[in-house]
């Protein structure tokens, strides 16, 4: 790859210092970038990286003190997203999969877009339609009467039963699982816990992408929907009957219980947990390990367990990483008050 930097700064609209004729290679982060590379600097506390990166051009925001004069500068608003663009436009990798294995097992009653591929082993059952342009890699099965639409990405080991309807543009990373039976248990007068059979489906929407290793159960009843653009890291499970609002992110290691709404544009951190049957409002950002016993009906940030939001959550931290301290202070209170009560009974 031979890219000028003439070429990447009228991309990204960036203002050039430095070497205008200057071809990059490739691009790095700024601790392990090379002679051709491309890096960005966006955040405080990779500065300490600059004057030993060997980056050949960096990204930097207007105004960035340029104390290296071997290093050709591209001045951006975002240099994060400048370099995401860089890498969309130019670096994209290409999943190469093309026709139908011989080792495929596929129904007669399938539908079948145009140019669909087919990996070794893949399973697709009867009354399964999918569109044109999808690519399903190696080992996946998808069970009958499931809808996958045009240009989605369905890679290594995915499992999707029956029934699943899954939108446009939509990624499936290795291992994920969709539709598999909500956690539907009760226990009879003898406390033998009796399965609710799951009749329900999974509906995924348009632009959506599943991280390796998630789960999102099929409902008991009715429907489990992720709203177009919802974005679900690795090792999420979605419960039966959950509703998640459009555009919003879920990240590695949450549980959202079942029968809970959650709504549009919400960020959910790492190892988030929300109980079964609440709401979650619009634009709302849960913190990491934050756990979510009750509906939140006001946007804004929230952290702890229970959650609270940050303002108040953190100044209760605060006050806990005082504790020891608290101690100290109200013992030798207390050994105050005692000897001034000493002393008092002592003039009486």
């Amino acid at each position: 790859m031979n890219i000028p930097v003439k070429d990447i700064a009228e991309l990204v609209n960036g203002k050039i210092t430095g070497d205008e004729n200057l071809v990059i290679n490739n691009v790095a982060r700024i601790q392990e970038a090379k002679k051709g590379d491309l890096t960005f600097l966006y955040l405080s506390h990779y500065q300490k990286f600059f004057g030993s990166t060997k980056a050949s051009a960096i990204f930097v925001k207007p105004g960035f003190e340029k104390s290296r004069d071997d290093i050709t500068y591209i001045e951006v608003d975002e240099p994060d997203k400048a370099l995401s663009k860089v890498i969309i436009n130019y670096f994209t990798p290409e999943f190469k999969l093309e026709g139908i294995d011989e080792t495929a097992a596929v129904h007669k009653d399938a539908g079948l877009g145009s140019n669909v591929a087919i990996g070794k082993n893949v399973v697709i059952s009867a009354g399964c339609k999918i569109g044109s342009n999808v690519k399903i890699f190696h080992n996946t099965v998808i069970s009958e009467n499931v809808e996958i639409g045009d240009d989605s990405l369905i890679f290594q080991n995915v499992s999707i039963r029956e029934d699943s309807k899954i939108g446009k543009r939509v990624i499936i990373h290795p291992g994920v699982v969709i539709g598999a039976d909500g956690f539907g248990f009760n226990p009879d007068k003898k406390g033998v816990y009796q399965k609710v059979p799951q009749i329900g489906n999974v509906i995924i929407e348009d632009d959506v992408e599943i991280g390796a290793n998630s789960t999102i159960d099929r409902a008991a009843i009715g429907s489990t929907v992720i709203k177009k653009g919802v974005k679900i890291d690795n090792l999420v499970q979605i419960a039966h009957n959950v509703y998640v609002g459009e555009n919003t992110v879920i990240s590695a290691q949450t549980g959202i219980s079942g029968s809970t709404i959650v709504g549009k544009h919400c960020i959910l951190a790492g190892q988030v947990g929300l109980a079964g049957h609440i709401e979650i409002t619009d634009n709302v950002v849960i913190l990491a390990q934050a756990g979510i016993p009750k509906s939140i009906t006001k946007p804004g940030f929230y952290f702890g367990s229970p959650a609270k939001e940050t303002k108040k959550a953190f100044k209760i931290e605060a006050h806990i990483r005082s504790l020891p301290e608290y101690v100290d202070r109200i013992k030798a209170l207390e050994k105050e008050l005692k000897e001034l009560k000493e002393q008092l009974n002592n003039k009486r």
